[in-house]
């Protein structure tokens, strides 16, 4: 994306630098790296990821400032996961955006999912900061947004999670937290901010407190950094130690609602020219003649599952009429590829991570490269130059 960037780094690769940089993050993180980490970080001018930046903030305060929509969304959130003590907003928001090339030749953002959920916040500017030392890349490359910086960035991440409370009575919340391939950024987290992390199947509950053991004791759980899908458990059929319609005596951060109210979802109910047509299956008058050119997605999945590319009326007409107000369908983004790899030119997906305190913030931005028809791991199996990746700006 900056020229003189992209050709020298592929100028001066070797092989030899980026085994150097997996034993760095294994090294960083203390466990090995369990999804495709990128050859390459990407190089950004600074006002392309500023306009994705802009145009995430735009759509979220479109679905949050309306009072229409917070009625409409009600709907959204199962009867079985609605927390009680809705935050106003929600904390931590992920805006994913493809590339594509417009009619003038210009690259636009457009909108591919949203979901006011946890993404690395740990791990992504560990990475970066990974691939600027390893490859000795240059020191004025910016990864922070907002003009943060590591101090005051690792300031208000205290000040969202640990919000006050002792550490210790703070927890990172997830499904056998030693299977998720986001370990890395739990362990990040942990040294980060001193909290632990728990499955949520080993927390107890003894009147309206929560508590997790250590070292035999039970600690008591004043404060919630919720990681745990709901998709995950009901997948998983999770026996849960609590309620999540108890009225506990613990804090959110980043209420659980919010997963709902911003997601898939939401996508219908937007306006912005970064959104592509998108319909509630259930609500479709007609079923357009072109399916090529469209995505079925199910709303309450994570990591892709159940998402079909040009679907056929067969997939369509195969969902029992109940359950099609649980899908979308979605126009398909053909990205542009723009990244120059020595494997062809190959797309990239940005994820502009935000932080909601006193105001709504993009913090960091996650690339991920591909040159499948979607750009997670199973559609890039086998290639190089491709998967997790960092945008570094200027």
């Amino acid at each position: 994306m900056i020229p003189s960037y992209r050709q020298a780094f592929n100028a001066n690769f070797t092989e030899e630098k980026y085994d150097r940089l997996r034993r760095e993050m294994i090294a960083r993180c203390g466990i090995d790296i369990p999804f495709a980490l990128c050859e390459t970080p990407c190089f950004f001018p600074s006002a392309l990821v500023d306009r994705m930046g802009e145009d995430g903030k735009a759509l979220i305060h479109q679905l949050v400032d309306s009072p229409e929509y917070r009625a409409r969304s009600e709907a959204s959130i199962p009867a079985n996961f609605r927390v009680s003590n809705e935050s106003p907003h929600p904390m931590f928001i992920q805006v994913d955006f493809g590339l594509v090339r417009n009619e003038a030749g210009e690259l636009q953002p457009k909108l591919v999912e949203l979901q006011a959920f946890p993404s690395l916040y740990a791990y992504q500017p560990v990475l970066a900061q990974a691939y600027i030392d390893v490859f000795g890349l240059d020191p004025n490359l910016q990864y922070f947004r907002s003009g943060l910086a590591a101090s005051s960035y690792k300031q208000l991440l205290q000040q969202a999670i640990v919000a006050g409370h002792d550490p210790q009575n703070v927890v990172l919340m997830e499904i056998h937290p030693e299977e998720q391939k986001t370990r890395p950024d739990f362990l990040l987290t942990e040294k980060l901010l001193g909290i632990r992390t728990v499955c949520i199947t080993k927390i107890r509950k003894h009147g309206r407190r929560l508590f997790y053991e250590e070292n035999g004791n039970e600690i008591p759980i004043e404060r919630i950094y919720n990681r745990t899908i709901v998709d995950e458990l009901e997948r998983k059929n999770i026996a849960l130690p609590f309620d999540f319609r108890d009225d506990l005596d613990v804090e959110w951060a980043g209420h659980p609602n919010w997963y709902f109210r911003i997601s898939k979802y939401s996508i219908p109910y937007l306006r912005h020219p970064s959104v592509p047509r998108t319909w509630f299956l259930d609500q479709m008058t007609e079923v357009p003649p072109d399916l090529e050119n469209f995505v079925l997605k199910p709303l309450y999945s994570f990591a892709g599952l159940g998402v079909v590319i040009a679907p056929s009326r067969t997939d369509i007409d195969g969902i029992p009429t109940p359950k099609r107000a649980d899908y979308i369908l979605q126009e398909r983004l053909n990205f542009t590829p723009v990244v120059d790899t020595p494997y062809g030119m190959t797309k990239v997906e940005l994820r502009i991570m935000y932080v909601w305190l006193d105001e709504l913030r993009p913090v960091l931005t996650i690339v991920r490269m591909g040159r499948g028809l979607q750009m997670g791991v199973d559609h890039n199996k086998n290639l190089r130059w491709v998967g997790s990746s960092a945008a570094l700006v200027m």
